[in-house]
């Protein structure tokens, strides 16, 4: 009975320091994650003044100077505008690519299958650097270097092997039985996909595109080498970066960070619903 009780309590113990471990490891997460971005946003709604001085104070002045500042530094706004117009181009082309990929990874069986999944990974394993000199000189020949869209073809290359793999595994969570009944019902493969399938998948295509969007929002070194008058804002910022004040890299950084994190926490309930398909 001693032996016994002897590892219930050792158990219990166990188990709570098991605990307290989880506990102190999501605390350092969060703390990882959420403590910089307070001091971004700290420094980005501080006067110039205030950001440029020391000690660095713990609470945000709501002063507007340093976005302003950036508002109005020569080619910063143009920069933002490159940055959505390259983001919104990227995530509808990988849309289109990559989802009718996914179906097709799913749904069907042909020759090849599994080595043309592993090659969508491998796209993932060269590493940008080393195609920099190649593309630029193919995209100065075929007259696509210094464009939006240009660049906006380099970032779908980069997402879309997460919106294949995003969109094959909620394919893959919707039993194909549902397209079969629509079949039988009269529908064709086109409109049991549109009628059935889509409602079912939208949430998982929201995801994929927001996928797509932060990564070309975020994008930095194909932005820099492939562009010159038309510099997306974190390639523009990278050029800025040696002779920029300090006040300004705090704005910039907000500005780049921000955003996606609203996007993301905008549609957060898709990317819920998301995980419940690919689980099924």
């Amino acid at each position: 009975m001693t032996d016994a009780t002897q590892l219930v309590g050792n158990t219990r113990s166990t188990r709570k320091a098991g605990r307290y471990v989880y506990i102190a490891s999501v605390v350092l997460l969060c703390a990882w994650v959420l403590v910089p971005l307070y001091f971004l946003l700290i420094n980005t709604l501080s006067s110039p003044e205030t950001v440029n001085s020391f000690p660095k104070s713990f609470i945000p002045e709501f002063d507007l100077g340093s976005l302003t500042f950036f508002a109005g530094f020569e080619g910063m706004l143009t920069a933002l505008k490159n940055s959505i117009i390259v983001a919104a181009i990227t995530m509808v082309l990988s849309v289109l690519i990559g989802a009718p990929a996914g179906y097709a990874l799913s749904r069907f069986d042909f020759r090849g299958k599994e080595l043309f999944r592993m090659l969508v990974l491998l796209t993932r394993a060269f590493p940008l650097p080393l195609l920099a000199l190649p593309l630029a000189v193919l995209f100065i020949r075929t007259g696509l270097d210094d464009t939006a869209f240009g660049l906006a073809l380099v970032h779908t290359t980069l997402a879309i092997p997460f919106a294949v793999l995003i969109t094959f595994s909620l394919f893959s969570g919707i039993p194909i039985e549902l397209e079969e009944a629509a079949w039988t019902l009269g529908c064709t493969r086109l409109t049991a996909f549109t009628k059935v399938v889509l409602p079912l998948i939208l949430p998982g295509i929201t995801a994929s595109a927001i996928f797509a969007f932060v990564i070309s929002w975020n994008e930095v070194f194909a932005s820099a080498v492939l562009t010159i008058e038309n510099r997306t804002l974190p390639a523009f910022l990278l050029q800025t970066l040696g002779e920029a004040p300090l006040h300004l890299k705090f704005a910039g950084g907000f500005i780049l960070v921000v955003p996606a994190l609203i996007f993301i926490f905008a549609v957060r309930k898709y990317l819920f619903a998301m995980w419940g398909i690919a689980n099924r």
